[in-house]
Parts: structure tokens; C-alpha cells; sequence
């Protein structure tokens, strides 16, 4: 691992667990004693950042943390699921047995990790949420489409630092029961019923972000003064 893709992977779990805030300044001099780093890996690191819309940056101002906003979350998730929703139904068209057996072993390894991540265990939680990336991937990896595959994971990054709250607060959700949805999903998705697939998965973002709205209106996202209405839907 070059010393770039170390800071990119330091600041960005920096950024989504909040020991970053949003809207904080990233000035090299201080991220430099902080990540122990030199300035080159850095700025590489930040630059990406900005790609996946984790840091801004203004000029003469240098780089900043992306501010947390309501209306850019609800942006995010009803984006990625028009795109998932299209690629989970050209992957039921087109996907093969290795596919399905991706999916099934996705999801078993999904399983095991919520039952550790109950321990509330920064690192077991942090497996969670890349072990339920892995997961939303596999279901789409058939669709045949590299953009939408890519356009994909891009907002599931944007959308990743707002999800992370939830994980460690997961008992104001205890009403719903997301390892059944996945489990749900998966068999849907197996049985190639493309219609009733997309509907759960376009239930299940919209739970999850409405789950997200409560969060970030209680204050447990982001400050309360960051909070902004949610666009109509």
C-alpha cells in the first residue's frame, strides 16, 4: 500500500466516524502531525477525497470537510436507487452461477459480522459496513455495466458517513429488522423475480433514509445547526 492510499484510507475513516467534523479545515501542517505523513501523499489523498465528495476545497482556502446536509443525503440515496434498482434488474437478466454464489457468500459473511457488531466495536462495526458494501455490490455485480457498477459505488461512499451514526445506534431502529430485508432481498434476487427484487431493494434505501432524516433531525448525524429541510420526494 503506497503511503497515498494510507491517508486516503486514515482521513477518509477520519471523515465518516466523525473525528473530522464537517466543515473542519484541512490544513497540511496539522494533517501532516496527525497522520505522521509528508505533504505530497497527502494533498494525493485529499484530492481523491474531494472526487468522492468527502472534502471541498476553495481557493486560497485549501481543503475542508464536505458539510453534512439533509437535502444532499436524500439527493444521494434517491440517485443510487434509480441506479441500483436498473443494474439489480439487468443482473437478474444476465447474471450467472458465479454470480448467484458471490451474492449467497456476501450475505453469509454480512450475517456473521451483525452478530459480532453488536459488541460496539469500532473496528467490528467498520467490518459491518464492508461487509454490507460487499454485499449491495455483489447483488448488482452481473448487470454488465461498468458505469453503473461505478456510478454505484460512488454514492454508496456519499452516502456511507451519514449510514455510520445508525450503526452505532442501532437500537432506535430495532423496530425494523434489516439482517430479514437483506435476507429477503437475496432470495428475491436468486429466484430472478426482478420486479419484487427491486421494490424490496427500493424499500430498503428508503427505510434507511428515513431512519437517517430522524437521526440528523434529533442532532445524533451532525449539529443541529447543520441540519437542512428534506426535499420533497
Amino acid at each position: 500500500m503506497t503511503l497515498a492510499e494510507k491517508a486516503y484510507q486514515f482521513i477518509r475513516r477520519d471523515i465518516v466516524r466523525g473525528g473530522l467534523a464537517p466543515g473542519q479545515p484541512l490544513r497540511m501542517a496539522s494533517m501532516s502531525e496527525r497522520y505522521q505523513m509528508g505533504f505530497s501523499p497527502l494533498r494525493e489523498a485529499l484530492t481523491r477525497l474531494q472526487s468522492e465528495r468527502l472534502v471541498v476545497s476553495v481557493a486560497l482556502r485549501g481543503f475542508s470537510v464536505a458539510p453534512l446536509s439533509m437535502h444532499e443525503m436524500w439527493d444521494a440515496i434517491n440517485t443510487r436507487i434509480h441506479i441500483e434498482t436498473e443494474a439489480l434488474r439487468l443482473a437478474i437478466l444476465h447474471g450467472d452461477d458465479a454470480w448467484e454464489a458471490a451474492i449467497v457468500a456476501a450475505h453469509h459473511a454480512l450475517k456473521l459480522q451483525v452478530d459480532r457488531a453488536s459488541l460496539a466495536n469500532e473496528d467490528e462495526q467498520a467490518m459491518l459496513e464492508q461487509r454490507h458494501n460487499i454485499f449491495h455490490s455483489a447483488l448488482i455485480a452481473g448487470c454488465r455495466s461498468k458505469w453503473l457498477l461505478d456510478f454505484s459505488q460512488k454514492l454508496y461512499v456519499e452516502t456511507e458517513r451519514y449510514r455510520y451514526p445508525m450503526l452505532v445506534n442501532r437500537s432506535q431502529d430495532s423496530a425494523r429488522d434489516v439482517p430479514g430485508e437483506h435476507a429477503q432481498l437475496m432470495t428475491a434476487t436468486l429466484a430472478r423475480e426482478a420486479v419484487v427484487a427491486c421494490e424490496m431493494l427500493q424499500g430498503h434505501l428508503y427505510r434507511t433514509a428515513q431512519l437517517l432524516q430522524q437521526l440528523m433531525s434529533q442532532g445524533t448525524a451532525m449539529p443541529p445547526s447543520e441540519v437542512a429541510e428534506a426535499p420533497a420526494l
